[in-house]
């Protein structure tokens, strides 16, 4: 079963970047439709962009042009490249995975992203 662990979080000002990235092991990564999902504090986990084996891109709207999903199929990773931060960015960044069959949906145990001046 793919093994999730995501990367990248910490500390920044608003209008800030960081990088997430998360390495994937265990399966055929191209299998899979890749996800990243975030919780802000006492709020639900909410979806944020995916990416699908062919690398077809799709975003929530809340960060649309701001944020940028991608995949390396060869070294099994994905990255979220996050610009323009702001402070309801703020939150636990998942990644998550779902094969192109049938099967669970994975997750790792993601990373925290802090927006503050």
């Amino acid at each position: 079963q793919m093994q999730l662990v995501e990367s990248g979080g910490g500390e920044v000002h608003p209008g800030g970047s960081l990088t997430l990235t998360c390495a994937t092991s265990g399966s055929i990564f191209s299998h899979f439709t890749m996800h990243w999902y975030r919780q802000a504090p006492g709020k639900q986990r909410e979806w944020v962009a995916s990416i699908t084996s062919s690398s077809n891109k799709t975003y929530d709207d809340l960060v649309k042009g701001r944020f940028t999903i991608s995949r390396d199929n060869r070294k099994a990773m994905m990255f979220l490249e996050m610009n323009g931060l702001k402070p309801e960015d703020t939150g636990v960044y998942y990644c998550s995975a779902v094969p192109l069959g049938t099967g669970p949906r994975l997750w790792g145990k993601g990373t925290l992203v802090t927006v503050s001046s």
